[in-house]
């Protein structure tokens, strides 16, 4: 795409963004982003942690089947 790679198309939309909303609305915006990615990667880790004990618990059941 007219050779712009990733980093130059978010600085382009960073500062057209800044540009029509102003400095204060991005920061809000950019807080509230980061505020999401810590949620998603607590949600993340609990659900990985809730798979394990699962999988923990049914290992232990087949265990107790097998004599």
């Amino acid at each position: 795409m007219f050779g712009l790679g990733i980093p130059e198309i978010l600085l382009i939309v960073l500062a057209v963004g800044i540009l029509f909303f102003g400095g204060k609305k991005m920061t809000e915006f950019a807080r509230s982003m980061g505020r999401f990615s810590g949620e998603f990667k607590k949600g993340k880790e609990e659900m990985a942690r809730e798979l394990r004990e699962a999988q923990a618990s049914v290992e232990l059941s087949e265990e107790k089947k097998t004599p």
